[in-house]
C-alpha cells in the first residue's frame, strides 16, 4: 500500500496556468458532472468532495471504475484524439466543488507550455498505472482482499497525508460495484472486518490500519 496519491505535483501551477476557459461549478450529492456518451469537451479538477466514475452496460448494469479525490483531474480522456464522447459517467458523492476547463484551453496550453505538458503527462501516466493495478487486483485477488484494498485506498493509507475515515456517503452498493461483487457479499465481509476490529462504524465507516493484514495476506 505504499503508493503515492495521484495528484499534480504542483497543483497551483496547473490552476494558475489554466486561466482561460475556466469555470467553478458546485454539485450536490448524487448529481452528475457528465454522463457516459456526452460530448467530451472539457477537463475537470476536483477542489472539494469526491467523485465516482462509473460505466454502464447496454443492459443497465453499472460498474465503478474509479474514485476522484480533491487535487485530482478527471475527464482528461477528452484530450485523446478519436474519443469525442465520454466513456464513463462522473457523479458527485456528497457536495463537490469542481473546476471545469474548456478542452481547447488545455490543448493550447499543452502545446505552449512544456513544463505544464510534462506535469500533465506524468499525472496521466500515474492514473494509467493505477488502472492497471486495479485490473490486476480484479483478476488475481479474492473479493475479501479487493474490498480491503479499496477501503484502504479510500482512507488514504499508505499515501501522503493523514489517514482519514471513509466518507459515510459511500454506500455498500458503490463498494460492491468497485470490487465487482454482490452487495450481500460485501456486507458480509464488512461485518467480518468489524468483528475483527479492522473497521468501525462511528459517524461513518472508520478504517483501521490493521486492515492492511487482509490486503497483504497471500
Amino acid at each position: 500500500m505504499g503508493r503515492k496519491p495521484i495528484k499534480s505535483d504542483e497543483p497551483d501551477t496547473f490552476l494558475t496556468a489554466l486561466r482561460d476557459g475556466k469555470s467553478v461549478e458546485e454539485f450536490r450529492n448524487g448529481q452528475r458532472i457528465f454522463l457516459q456518451g456526452d460530448v467530451a469537451d472539457a477537463v475537470f479538477y476536483l477542489q472539494r468532495g469526491r467523485i465516482k466514475l462509473a460505466v454502464t452496460s447496454e443492459r443497465g448494469r453499472e460498474g465503478v471504475i474509479g474514485m476522484v479525490d480533491p487535487g485530482q483531474f478527471f475527464g482528461e480522456s477528452s484530450l485523446v484524439a478519436g474519443h469525442p464522447l465520454r466513456m464513463a459517467s462522473a457523479t458527485s458523492i456528497g457536495h463537490s466543488t469542481v473546476l471545469r476547463f474548456e478542452k481547447g484551453s488545455v490543448v493550447r496550453l499543452l502545446h505552449e507550455n512544456p513544463q505544464f505538458a510534462d506535469h500533465f503527462v506524468s499525472y496521466a501516466l500515474a492514473r494509467t498505472v493505477r488502472v492497471e493495478e486495479d485490473l490486476v487486483d480484479q483478476l488475481f485477488n479474492s473479493t475479501e482482499k479487493r474490498l480491503a484494498r479499496v477501503l484502504l485506498l479510500l482512507a488514504n493509507f499508505g499515501q501522503e497525508g493523514k489517514p482519514q475515515p471513509v466518507l459515510p456517503k459511500i454506500s455498500q452498493e458503490t463498494l460492491a460495484q468497485m470490487v465487482g461483487a454482490s452487495r450481500s457479499r460485501v456486507s458480509s465481509f464488512l461485518n467480518k472486518f468489524r468483528k475483527l476490529g479492522f473497521i468501525d462504524y462511528n459517524g461513518g465507516l472508520q478504517v483501521n490500519s490493521s486492515l492492511v493484514r487482509i490486503a497483504l495476506r497471500d
